[in-house]
């Protein structure tokens, strides 16, 4: 295993959907708010400056109405290829109490309108990726990507 993955966890699906309307769904704050979190959770609030050194605010909200404020930065923006942030950093390079992961987004062109959406979250430790597992990656991510097809199909 590279070191650059030795903390990784990995999420792949194929999407009837061009990359166009994946990275839309990643940058636009209202369509994010369709999709990004896993029903009955849903998303208070979300502001995206969506470019290298751009923070973002994304308030997740649990079915109790306990809000769940994540703030971050995006570290590489690849229009309709690639969105990579983190939330080591809370806004313009201001490091974050504690940093959990980097992610990444990759959408690869398949043709006739197909995309390959892979989506990383590279940890700095292995009890972080263990913490990001128990949480529930493969689920929560997984039911995420299936709520973004659902999204995909009506935009």
């Amino acid at each position: 295993m590279i070191a650059e993955a030795q903390h990784e966890l990995v999420l792949v699906r194929e999407f009837d959907a061009p990359r166009e309307k994946i990275f839309k769904a990643w940058t636009d704050p209202v369509l994010m708010k369709e999709w990004f979190v896993p029903r009955p959770w849903s998303i208070a609030d979300a502001k995206l400056d969506v470019r290298p050194g751009g923070s973002n605010l994304i308030v997740m909200r649990n079915p109790d109405g306990q809000e769940f404020p994540n703030r971050g930065v995006y570290l590489e923006i690849v229009e309709n290829e690639k969105i990579v942030f983190t939330d080591a950093f809370t806004s313009a390079w201001v490091p974050s109490e504690k940093p959990f992961f980097v992610g990444i987004i990759l959408l690869e062109d398949l043709g006739n309108g197909r995309t390959k959406y892979t989506a990383k979250a590279r940890h700095w430790t292995a009890a972080d990726k263990e913490q990001h597992e128990q949480m529930g990656f493969h689920e929560g991510w997984g039911k995420c990507a299936d709520q973004l097809a659902e999204l995909l199909a009506r935009i």
